[in-house]
């Protein structure tokens, strides 16, 4: 179901919980939203529709990737960028990692590990960022 995006920054602030198999639903509805966006956005966190739960969802070489209870277990080269967001109106520069290596669960709860590089890392990173009500 596509889901309002949430723009009140006591909530986005909230640090949000490991997600469990009953917060499928948010993932689901996180794709759903991103889909409707996907012309303006790249990526959203759970946060952004109202779940304090860990569940990124992003592009990937045109292509919907959901990240549940995602992890950066390693990290290198660092960049400046800069970012937009959904939940406010303009940018902000900030600093990411031009490749991390994460290890995630999926839409089936399986653990999975995966390397992302340039944007896409960048994409992951932000909505991560969100999870611990880091608004950028």
């Amino acid at each position: 179901m596509v889901k309002d995006i949430v723009k009140d920054k006591f909530l986005l602030s909230q640090k949000s919980r490991e997600a469990t198999v009953q917060d499928l639903e948010v993932a689901q509805n996180l794709i759903d939203t991103l889909h409707a966006h996907r012309d303006h956005c790249v990526g959203l966190a759970a946060n952004m529709i109202g779940s304090l739960v860990r569940i990124a969802v992003i592009m990937d070489h045109n292509k919907i990737v959901c990240f549940i209870n995602p992890k950066v277990i390693s990290c290198s080269g660092k960049k400046i960028c800069e970012e937009g967001c959904l939940c406010h109106i303009g940018t902000k520069e900030t600093v990411r990692y031009e490749k991390i290596k994460v290890e995630y669960q999926d839409m089936n709860m399986k653990k999975k590990m995966r390397t992302l590089t340039g944007f896409e890392a960048q994409i992951l990173q932000h909505e991560m960022d969100h999870f611990e009500g880091i608004l950028i």
